[in-house]
């Protein structure tokens, strides 16, 4: 398993951090599983035009240096699914194609490289069009996504339920899975999203009852960076934390690549997968001997490109230094006269002075990253 698809085993010794995760069929997307004991996907869209390959190429090159697992690219016309031939044969992860309301978009995409097909069953069509995008997806080797979102459910089901809810969700995903399953096809996860978080959460825990599918999860149209974060976090967080769920968007009105950053954080959190470094800081008060605001924002900024994971706790005085250091990797705890105490795996190791103290913990990262990376090499050359 590589350092991006690490999963702390932490249950062992810890049983009351357990999380046992809801079973699930596994399906691939492309290259990736999703589901099953497969890690805890995480996504992004590209919100460029799709037409313009060049630029939807770059962001999904950012994508990829972010973490992200999966890629999702709208394709809303014909220029759309001319220019995701050429974007997919440049991703080095899998593609989702993005279909809403024209169900040849679907078809195109599966013959341009698509590696799963996202549809809206509220949006795409009669089921004679949803059974051709099935035949597509079969044809072409694509995996696909029942997407529900409570803003576009189906008029029969609104007239049924009077309004959009977690019933009307749950019913709208299940009829369309049955579609799916009527013609045999199995490789299919769903979501079940609204911007409602109470809405989407019982959604999705009564969609978990209800198939055995692999569920892909979010909550749509969350809002702008910090609002959004916070509403996905207690949305997607709960979820998660209840095992349910195998991949995930944070939806931000916000740079695609902050979606990548969270969804990580996220489950870094839960102890569900950990890519990078992971710092634990204190919020400081007047006992730090050493700025402990600045030093965390420069230590994100210089490790951002560290993969290999890794704790890292920057404490601002021996109150909680010590214990926090503990357990972690690595630690740095404020002293007096300008110095502090390094740790190394838990235990004190030696004094560094604060002006040099940055430089000094990226050097310790990048060699303990450096060490990982060898010993991952020697045990996949075994």
């Amino acid at each position: 398993m590589s350092a991006k698809d690490h999963v702390q085993d932490h249950t062992a010794v810890r049983p009351w951090r357990a999380i046992q995760r809801r079973p699930s069929r596994k399906i691939r997307v492309g290259s990736v599983e999703v589901g099953g004991d497969a890690p805890i996907t995480v996504q992004s869209m590209t919100n460029t035009l799709t037409s313009d390959a060049q630029a939807t190429i770059d962001q999904v090159r950012q994508l990829e240096e972010a973490g992200a697992d999966i890629v999702r690219v709208s394709c809303p016309d014909e220029d759309s699914t001319r220019a995701f031939k050429t974007i997919a044969k440049a991703s080095k992860v899998p593609l989702v194609a993005d279909i809403h309301f024209h169900y040849k978009r679907g078809i195109e995409a599966a013959e341009a490289g698509a590696a799963c097909l996202r549809i809206n069953p509220g949006n795409i069509g009669s089921p004679d069009r949803v059974r051709d995008v099935i035949q597509a997806a079969r044809d072409h080797g694509c995996s696909m996504r029942i997407g529900v979102n409570a803003g576009s459910l189906e008029r029969d089901l609104l007239e049924k339920y009077g309004e959009p809810c977690p019933d009307a969700m749950v019913e709208s995903a299940l009829r369309h899975a049955r579609i799916l399953q009527d013609h045999d096809f199995h490789e299919f996860k769903i979501s079940v999203k609204a911007s409602d978080i109470f809405m989407t959460v019982a959604a999705y825990n009564l969609l978990a009852e209800a198939i055995d599918c692999p569920l892909h999860l979010g909550i749509t149209e969350a809002g702008a960076l910090r609002t959004g974060t916070v509403k996905s976090a207690i949305g997607i967080g709960n979820l998660l934390w209840a095992g349910i769920g195998d991949t995930i968007r944070v939806s931000l009105a916000a740079d695609p690549v902050e979606e990548i950053k969270v969804g990580f954080d996220l489950l870094k959190s839960l102890g569900l997968r950990h890519r990078g470094v992971n710092i634990i800081a204190c919020p400081s008060c007047a006992r730090q001997g050493f700025n402990v605001i600045k030093t965390v924002e420069a230590l994100e900024t210089r490790l951002a490109h560290i993969s290999a994971p890794m704790s890292l706790s920057i404490i601002g005085c021996v109150v909680n230094g010590p214990g926090e250091a503990l357990m972690t990797d690595l630690g740095f705890t404020g002293g007096g006269k300008g110095s502090g105490m390094v740790y190394v795996a838990g235990r004190p190791d030696h004094k560094m002075d604060n002006d040099q103290m940055v430089d000094h913990i990226v050097d310790l990262v990048e060699a303990r990253a450096a060490e990982i990376a060898a010993a991952e090499a020697l045990l996949a050359a075994e």
